[in-house]
């Protein structure tokens, strides 16, 4: 039978500074501060942008509305005053309306989180919302039942040709 080793105090310093360096490791990524967009912003005050969101599944949008909502948040953070207009058009209209008798059960709570977070972000300043009426009557939603705070226009193209001329940047929502 041998005789248990005493580890030596080296190899005990040695395994606790590694511990201490693996438990400090998550703790230094997550105090790490967010990356800028410094040289893409450079000279820039306002960010005005036209969300083209033409996008039917309702999982995805609710997604696509947190990215823009941090979208949001950071041009905030770096100094920029965000403008930004969403233009719902094609299949986007029924999620974006307060009847939903034919909504599968398993997309109600991404219907409900939609509700939410447009909500929220109506809440904010430089923030307005448009549905077109031709995709409202190609899809069959009432202007009556758009969610509160989404303005009922003729023609989104219209709307993106024109906030185009006026110099806010178009990014399709798909």
């Amino acid at each position: 039978m041998s005789r248990p080793t005493t580890p030596s105090v080296s190899s005990i310093l040695s395994s606790v500074l590694l511990g201490v360096c693996l438990l400090s490791l998550p703790l230094g990524l997550t105090a790490a501060e967010k990356p800028d967009d410094h040289r893409a912003l450079e000279g820039v005050t306002s960010g005005k942008v036209a969300w083209d969101i033409n996008m039917g599944n309702a999982r995805s949008l609710s997604l696509y509305l947190k990215v823009i909502d941090e979208t949001y948040e950071d041009l905030k953070r770096q100094g920029v005053e965000p403008d930004m207009v969403f233009t719902f058009r094609g299949p986007s209209l029924p999620l974006i309306s307060t009847e939903h008798e034919d909504v599968p059960l398993d997309e109600e709570e991404h219907i409900e989180a939609i509700a939410s977070q447009i909500k929220d972000l109506l809440a904010k300043p430089g923030v307005r919302m448009e549905a077109c009426s031709i995709a409202a009557r190609l899809f069959g939603v009432e202007r009556a039942t758009l969610l509160p705070g989404i303005d009922f226009v003729g023609n989104t193209f219209v709307s993106q040709i024109g906030y185009q001329n006026q110099g806010y940047a178009s990014i399709p929502i798909f």
